[in-house]
């Protein structure tokens, strides 16, 4: 049987909460094209999203450990795919848009730098004089501009909603600026859920990832109320601890703050009277949240970890490496553009010689960064 696109946009409108946005409802993409007849225009976006080199770089670029610390932690694109999950899993409950949901999710890290959050403070740094710099203009950036795979435009000329919900990612160390895409309104049902889904996964595989490398031990975690939460619920003596046990810690970890969420949604849901998409962007606060109670674990939580985890001296260490780096290569190939590889030198004329070396470094895996530390600096590696 062949299920064609107005055949699932037929199903969305029977399949979504009033307040779902339909795909039939886009306002469409920048560039005209003829939309496809085999798939909605949210699953065309996810699709683009994909096959981007942006999107296939992300398996090089830390998320908390570089590569070199070994072969089991995530990386960005394994935790784009977690959260991409997650967000589908929330979506389905809750009656949103899982396709436009999970497209976000699979775009929102596109234009995080190498070495996690360390190479994005340096480029906000470096850049403060020339027009800024944040991962979520990036992705917008990459999205419109610096793909470069079709004739007739540059960038993936991705749907309205779905540009708007890259600008519109907003997290505890994200903050949007939403521009020229509607910025009086919230983000829509579909971007909330992307970015609670983004927040989950940070939080417990962080912790995950943090046990896992024995910088973070469980007793060390004693008396955090999310975690003494987790505990009591699986059972756990707090005797032995094995990997299964880790495990189990883990998925109930994520559990109870999915079932928080879905149950203080779905409250607030109701207590809104929300009957459409627009409606939900119009109020004051956002719908997607945990209750009152949840949050503060979470802080605790979060707290925790910024102070044992990302302040741990290994981890330390290597932000601060990574910061140098990426300092003394945008210091010389500013100052001597010639040394840039052609296409890049090329973008100079229309962004100018700092853009367009922040955009190379932007792009560039840990992996590659390192190797191109090398080729400028160290005299016995080949340029």
């Amino acid at each position: 049987m062949l299920i064609q696109r107005a055949a699932m946009e037929d199903h969305e409108n029977l399949s979504l909460a009033p307040y779902g946005f339909r795909s039939s409802a886009s306002r469409g993409r920048l560039h005209p094209e003829p939309e496809a007849q085999d798939r909605t225009c949210f699953q065309r976006d996810r699709a683009r999203v994909l096959h981007t080199t942006a999107f296939r770089r992300l398996e090089y670029k830390t998320q908390v450990f570089v590569n070199s610390e070994g072969d089991y932690y995530r990386t960005r694109l394994t935790h784009t795919l977690e959260v991409a999950q997650l967000g589908r899993s929330i979506a389905r409950s809750l009656g949103a848009n899982e396709d436009l949901v999970e497209a976000i999710c699979l775009a929102h890290d596109l234009g995080h730098p190498p070495f996690g959050h360390a190479g994005e403070r340096v480029l906000q740094r470096l850049m403060a004089a020339h027009g800024h710099f944040d991962h979520n203009r990036q992705t917008l950036r990459i999205v419109t501009t610096l793909e470069e795979r079709y004739e007739n435009f540059r960038g993936l000329n991705l749907t309205w909603e779905m540009r708007e919900g890259i600008v519109k990612h907003e997290t505890e160390y994200d903050r949007a600026d939403a521009g020229e895409y509607d910025p009086e309104l919230r983000a829509s049902f579909e971007a909330q859920i992307a970015n609670v889904a983004d927040e989950l996964a940070y939080t417990a595989h962080d912790l995950d990832d943090g046990l896992r490398a024995g910088l973070l031990l469980p007793a060390g975690l004693s008396g955090q109320a999310l975690w003494e939460t987790v505990r009591a619920d699986i059972s756990w003596d707090g005797r032995e601890w094995t990997d299964l046990i880790r495990h189990r810690m883990i998925r109930r970890l994520l559990g109870l703050q999915i079932q928080d969420l879905i149950a203080t949604t779905e409250a607030a849901l109701q207590q809104s009277g929300a009957s459409s998409p627009l409606h939900i962007q119009q109020l004051l606060t956002n719908l997607v949240d945990w209750s009152a109670n949840m949050q503060a674990m979470q802080t605790e939580l979060k707290s925790h970890l910024r102070e044992q985890l990302f302040q741990h001296h290994r981890v330390a260490r290597m932000a601060e490496k990574a910061e140098r780096f990426i300092a003394e290569m945008f210091e010389v190939l500013t100052k001597s553009p010639h040394q840039l590889p052609a296409g890049v030198k090329n973008s100079i004329n229309n962004f100018g010689v700092e853009r367009a070396v922040c955009d190379y470094i932007a792009g560039m895996t840990d992996r590659f960064a390192l190797d191109e530390y090398a080729r400028l600096f160290d005299p016995h590696t080949r340029p």
